[in-house]
C-alpha cells in the first residue's frame, strides 16, 4: 500500500461482493458448528460434575490447559492426524470454548439459593425433575452469558482458519497480508467485529426474552 492510497478502496468491495458474502457465511457457520458443539461437550460435562462435583477440578483443569494452548501450536498438532480439514479447525475451535461455558453452567446452577433446592425437593420433585424444572431456568441468564463470552471469542478466533485453508473472514485478511493490499484485510477485520457485536446484542436478546424474571425493575 502506498502512502496516500485510500485505507478502503471501494470499487474492490463492490466488485467482490460474492465473495465476501461467501466468507461472512462460511465465518458464521464456523463460529456456530464451534459454539454449538462445545456447548454440548460443556453441558454434558456439568451434568456430570453436577453428580460428582468431586471430578470437577480435573475436568476444569482439561478444559483450562485446551484453553491456554496457542492455535497455530494446536493445528500444527491436529494437521499431521486429522489433515488440513473443518474437523481440524472445528477441535481447535471447540476447545476454547470448553472453559468459558463450562465454568459459566457450573457457576449458575450453583447460584440456584439453596432455600429453592429444598422447596423443590419438599414438593416431591427427583433430583433431575429439579435440575430441568427449576435450576436450569433459574441459571440460565448466567449460561446465556457464558455462551454471548464463547460466542464473541469464537468469531474472533475464526479468522485463524484460514491458515489451514477453511475460510472465513480471515481469509481476506490473509488475502490483504499476502497481496500487501489493505482493502480485505480491513474489510474481514472490520465484518469480523460486526459479527461479534451483532452476535453478542442477538444472544442478550434471547436471553431477556426468556428469562422475563431477571430483568431489572
Amino acid at each position: 500500500m502506498r502512502e496516500g492510497d485510500p485505507l478502503i478502496e471501494w470499487d474492490w468491495v463492490l466488485g467482490n461482493l460474492d465473495e465476501i458474502w461467501h466468507r461472512v457465511v462460511q465465518h458464521v457457520l464456523l463460529t456456530f458448528i464451534a459454539v454449538g458443539v462445545g456447548f454440548a461437550i460443556s453441558f454434558a460435562l456439568a451434568l456430570v460434575v453436577y453428580r460428582r462435583r468431586n471430578l470437577y477440578p480435573p475436568i476444569a483443569g482439561l478444559a483450562a490447559v485446551l484453553y491456554t494452548i496457542p492455535s497455530i501450536a494446536l493445528f500444527s498438532l491436529l494437521v499431521p492426524i486429522t489433515g488440513l480439514s473443518l474437523l481440524t479447525a472445528e477441535i481447535a475451535l471447540v476447545s476454547y470454548t470448553l472453559l468459558i461455558l463450562l465454568r459459566n453452567i457450573v457457576a449458575g446452577l450453583d447460584g440456584v439459593p439453596a432455600e429453592v433446592r429444598e422447596a423443590a425437593t419438599g414438593m416431591g420433585f427427583t433430583t433431575w425433575q429439579r435440575l430441568w424444572r427449576v435450576e436450569l431456568p433459574l441459571a440460565w441468564p448466567v449460561i446465556v452469558g457464558g455462551v454471548r463470552v464463547a460466542t464473541v471469542t469464537t468469531v474472533g478466533l475464526v479468522t485463524i482458519a484460514a491458515i489451514i485453508g477453511q475460510g472465513g473472514l480471515g481469509q481476506l485478511i490473509l488475502t490483504g497480508l499476502q497481496r500487501f493490499f489493505a482493502t480485505p484485510l480491513y474489510v474481514g477485520a472490520l465484518l469480523s467485529l460486526a459479527l461479534a457485536l451483532v452476535a453478542d446484542l442477538a444472544l442478550l436478546g434471547l436471553q431477556r426474552s426468556l428469562t422475563p424474571w431477571a430483568r431489572p425493575r
